[in-house]
């Protein structure tokens, strides 16, 4: 069976999620959904199945499926003060197990207008559950050199981590630490690198070359957070 190579999105894939955010409603997606699947979901699917053979290549931990990894257009409003039925973004999530809700140590990618979420990946092991998050903020203080040395890591390859949920205060058990860039570590809620992707060039090969390589950057957070991962599983 020949790989699936990525060949971009289409050039209407942009402009669909602006009239979608316009229209939003079911008949006007029904009438478009051939733009949707021919310029969005499919180009989407190829994207995820070229990164993966791509991954597998480079060692890196991450699976999923063309369509399984990827998240419903359609929204859950029942929740939501937001009650529009269609999201503004198209996105996939890759995972060591191929699951696309499990959130620890992930790879993200979303095709969205700039206003909403935009175009970007992220690397990350979001809302990690309290055993992990515990695991990972006793690593950080008990073993500070490894936790700078991936930093550093990261800095070198042009890559830092970005917590915008972080807690205002050092979490319980931690009030000794008067580190301020440990501080600032254990106060994350989530450990994540991103990769803003430009609008422009969705529509390129080159994306899948892009998101390849700022994987391999983000290598030194993998590794660090899968060893940390390890410990709970030993």
């Amino acid at each position: 069976m020949s790989e699936i190579v990525f060949k971009g999105f289409g050039d209407k894939a942009l402009p669909f999620l602006k009239a979608l955010d316009f229209h939003q409603n079911r008949e006007w997606f029904l009438e478009n959904k051939d733009l949707f699947e021919g310029h969005l979901y499919e180009p989407l699917g190829d994207l995820v199945e070229d990164l993966l053979a791509r991954f597998e290549k480079a060692g890196l931990p991450f699976r999923g499926d063309r369509k399984k990894s990827q998240f419903r257009i359609k929204r859950d409003t029942r929740f939501s003060k937001d009650k529009s039925p269609y999201n503004r973004h198209l996105s996939a999530l890759l995972s060591p197990d191929g699951n696309k809700w499990a959130e620890s140590g992930c790879f993200y990618v979303c095709i969205g207008l700039e206003e909403y979420r935009g175009c970007y990946a992220a690397i990350a092991w979001w809302q990690p559950k309290p055993e992990l998050l515990l695991a990972m903020r006793k690593a950080i203080v008990e073993k500070p050199e490894k936790y700078r040395a991936m930093v550093r890591a990261l800095a070198k390859n042009g890559l830092e981590l970005n917590d915008t949920n972080r807690l205002k205060r050092t979490p319980r058990g931690f009030e000794t630490v008067t580190d301020p860039d440990l501080i600032e570590a254990l106060r994350n809620r989530n450990f994540v690198v991103r990769f803003p992707i430009d609008p422009a060039g969705i529509t390129l090969p080159e994306l899948a070359d892009d998101l390849l390589d700022f994987a391999v950057r983000a290598k030194p957070l993998i590794d660090w957070g899968r060893a940390i991962e390890g410990t709970l599983v030993a």
